[in-house]
């Protein structure tokens, strides 16, 4: 009898803490695009002191005045360019380079620039940079503001997920211009799951990102 009970005590446990796993978030994981780019071509060096990625983040009412906005720096960078076009690139953003445009008063800035540093965000001192590598290049849709369409991988927070931008890029006198239309990244999706209080106005998932890059010939 006793060993009759005990058993049942342990498939009752077992049982238990399947049904809190199965409760649980399921695990953030990576997913990628074939790379379908060569490198033939010629190669064209990231100017990272002319180049930035564009942020904003807003809270649930999304509008100018509830939201914040940034940049970020590159860290390295290279495209490959044949016959005049773009053909591969591969950029690494500084995630510790983060700023804030729209808090003027210092302590207000230092603060949040500190809490999306931190594990509660993006993580810096465990994930430095993020990066973007292109996986195919296509030509804008017909009618479209933008001439190119790029396929590609984005990592973040240690995470890698597909992800495609419209595009204008501009290949002229050994220099490469890429603006990327401001695109929104779930952050959901890379494991950036922190949510204020709802007193205090929920964060909206969606950070706006926009790439805007300057890359000179390599001699």
């Amino acid at each position: 009898m006793k060993k009759t009970t005990l058993i049942s005590a342990i498939l009752l446990i077992s049982a238990s803490v399947f049904i809190i796993s199965c409760g649980k978030d399921k695990p953030v994981t990576s997913e990628s695009n074939e790379v379908l780019t060569t490198s033939d071509g010629q190669v064209y060096v990231v100017d990272t002191l002319n180049s930035k990625a564009e942020w904003k983040g807003f809270k649930v009412v999304k509008s100018d005045n509830t939201s914040h906005i940034g940049n970020l720096k590159f860290e390295s960078g290279e495209v490959t360019v044949k016959d005049n076009k773009l053909e591969s690139g591969q950029f690494v953003i500084d995630m510790n380079s983060i700023t804030n445009e729209d808090l003027k008063e210092a302590e207000s800035n230092g603060k949040l620039l500190g809490h999306l540093k931190s594990a509660d965000f993006f993580d810096t001192a465990k994930f430095p940079n993020a990066s973007y590598e292109i996986t195919k290049v296509s030509e804008g849709l017909a009618g479209s503001d933008y001439n190119t369409v790029l396929d590609g991988n984005l990592t973040l927070k240690g995470i890698t997920k597909p992800f495609t931008f419209n595009a204008n890029v501009k290949v002229k006198d050994g220099e490469l211009m890429i603006a990327t239309e401001p695109k929104d990244i779930n952050r959901d999706e890379f494991g950036i799951k922190f949510q204020m209080p709802t007193a205090e106005g929920l964060i909206k998932n969606e950070i706006n990102v926009q790439m805007k890059v300057k890359a000179i010939e390599k001699k």
